[in-house]
């Protein structure tokens, strides 16, 4: 692993407070940032977000879902886990906490869109870090590639519509024309591109060809993130500041789902005898999320400086730290 990869959590740690900072010292900036937007999607956020999942995207190979009927009982648990737990239990935490547990700590539009949030981190599966948790706990690179080949496809299909459901119940109207064209330009564009450069760079089986242009657009992913970090935390630096308890408020219930949303996919990965090398990125893509999309999507619906684009950015704040503790979980409980 490189540089980038090993101090990741220092790098997105110090993208947070440079975020933080700049957007307090140069607000301005920001609310030209915060500006540049087209048909409600902000250009420089998009084309960060591009920039990190693109070099992912080149890594899938598709052709290797041919091996899924070798060892189905993992891409079977991250399936379940992912679309049929994950983000109904995200959707009742939210629910739960802010409008029961929190609902005299906040006002009902803010707990709204705090939940609108949650949701959309919880319907968005990972896919850009899977490859990184999935190296640090040393787990089959091929199959990783097939279950995150497996969830892009059903994501381009389910996202939107599970989104629009369970925003919905939370009595939050959505316009499908935006969620729609977010899962365009954050999932089927990013994922078409990189199949394409993916057989063009293959052609003749250039193998080493591939490789040599994934390692050199590899740290692009990285810098990326770290940048839409910086631009995230400055676009919400204000909000941070002022209600630094909310952000507290946000984190308890995301917590609780990243760590249960393990525990549980840990588990059922034991009872049915998984081996590490497949149950390890299995837990990790089940409790991961997509915060890249989430992110895209709650601006897009809800605004930059909206309690929806706060959730899902308390989000990134949450997932990097926690993710890391659960990898050193997991390569201390091998199995």
């Amino acid at each position: 692993m490189g540089i980038f990869e090993r101090f990741l959590t220092l790098w997105v740690g110090a993208g947070i407070i440079a975020g933080i900072a700049l957007g307090l010292l140069l607000p301005d900036l920001f609310a030209l940032i915060a500006g540049l937007e087209v048909a409600r999607v902000n250009l420089p956020v998009a084309v960060l977000i591009w920039l990190m999942i693109y070099p992912m995207m080149v890594q899938v190979d598709f052709s290797s879902i041919r091996d899924i009927g070798k060892k189905p009982q993992g891409l079977v648990l991250t399936l379940v886990i992912n679309w049929l737990v994950k983000p109904f239990s995200m959707a009742l935490l939210g629910w739960l906490f802010f409008r029961v547990f929190f609902a005299g700590l906040v006002d009902a539009q803010t707990a709204g869109e705090y939940i609108a949030g949650m949701i959309l981190l919880g319907v968005a599966p990972c896919t850009a870090m899977v490859f990184v948790w999935s190296q640090l706990t040393r787990g089959d690179a091929n199959y990783t590639l097939v279950q995150v080949s497996v969830n892009d496809i059903i994501m381009i299909f389910a996202f939107a519509p599970i989104a629009a459901f369970l925003l919905g119940v939370s009595d939050i109207q959505v316009p499908w024309e935006t969620l729609l064209l977010s899962v365009v330009l954050y999932v089927v564009l990013p994922l078409a591109a990189g199949i394409l450069t993916r057989r063009l760079l293959s052609a003749d089986h250039h193998a080493q060809r591939l490789q040599r242009f994934v390692a050199a657009i590899k740290p692009f992913s990285i810098l990326g993130l770290i940048a839409t970090v910086v631009i995230l935390f400055g676009l919400q630096a204000q909000t941070i500041m002022a209600k630094p308890f909310d952000i507290v408020l946000i984190a308890i219930p995301l917590l609780l789902q990243t760590y249960g949303i393990f525990f549980i996919t840990w588990f059922i990965a034991r009872r049915i005898h998984l081996s590490h090398n497949i149950a390890a990125p299995a837990c990790m893509i089940g409790t991961s999320n997509f915060f890249e999309l989430a992110v895209a999507v709650a601006i897009s619906l809800f605004g930059l400086h909206s309690g929806a684009a706060l959730a899902t950015v308390v989000g990134v704040l949450v997932e990097v730290p926690v993710m890391l503790s659960l990898v050193a979980f997991a390569n201390k409980h091998r199995f």
